[in-house]
């Protein structure tokens, strides 16, 4: 199971309406709880965001970093680190 550290909770919590249309969380535990639940993953780079589509067998055909990393499943923590949560 991930690691969901108060970094990594708070990004969710600050940005989760770039993928909801109204908030699932609250608090901390009630986001660390929703990210439990819906199997979302932290990653430690632009290329493992890339590789986890690639498994998940999503097309990203000409995408690029920039374009995958726009995408409303990815939330970028601050420090590196990326949240991939599928909606």
């Amino acid at each position: 199971m991930p690691d969901f550290d108060d970094a990594v909770l708070k990004c969710f919590l600050d940005n989760q309406l770039q993928l909801f249309p109204e908030p699932v969380a609250d608090t901390l535990d009630e986001a660390k709880d929703f990210l439990e639940e819906y199997m979302a993953v932290v990653v430690a780079s632009v290329d493992e965001v890339i590789e986890y589509f690639e498994d998940e067998g999503i097309d990203m055909e000409g995408a690029v970093d920039d374009d995958i990393l726009e995408a409303d499943e990815v939330f970028d923590v601050g420090d590196g680190r990326y949240l991939i949560v599928e909606g």
